[in-house]
């Protein structure tokens, strides 16, 4: 069964339902998991210095939001007597970071929410748990 279970979280509703799903899997088998969420990084351009937020303000704002989405997800799992590990990083693409963070973490599942898009939206958007199902090696749980 899964031992050492990764759940990249963004704060949504739909990632609050992956990571229950995670908990009540890793409480069954008694694993463990490792909360990931991914900062983005700064969008330097070519008028970088008409940004609206200083680079570091930028930053400290993403570590920010990213520590509180996983000190939720590590809450949730301690008070249903679940060990979890969480992480953040800053990644341009957070699938790769995701399957990076797996690698590292020697992660024998994936459980990841799909917000469900759909046509044009799924195309303009992307979606990340798709990247995720095509490039892994380790199973992926996806909840909807």
């Amino acid at each position: 069964m899964y031992k050492r279970i990764l759940v990249p979280t963004d704060g949504s509703e739909i990632t609050a339902k992956a990571l229950q799903h995670a908990i009540a899997l890793a409480k069954l088998s008694g694993g463990e998991l490792f909360a990931l969420s991914v900062k983005e990084p700064f969008p330097y351009s070519a008028i970088s210095e008409m940004q609206p937020v200083p680079p570091q303000e930028f930053y400290d704002a993403q570590e920010r939001i990213a520590a509180q989405r996983v000190a939720a997800a590590v809450d949730a799992a301690k008070a249903e007597g679940v060990g979890c590990h969480g992480h953040t990083t800053e990644a341009l693409h957070p699938w790769e970071a995701i399957l990076d963070h797996a690698s590292t973490q020697n992660c024998d599942l994936i459980v990841m929410a799909s917000h469900g898009r759909r046509g044009v939206a799924a195309l303009l958007l992307g979606s990340e748990t798709q990247r995720v199902l095509i490039h892994s090696k380790l199973p992926v749980l996806v909840v909807r």
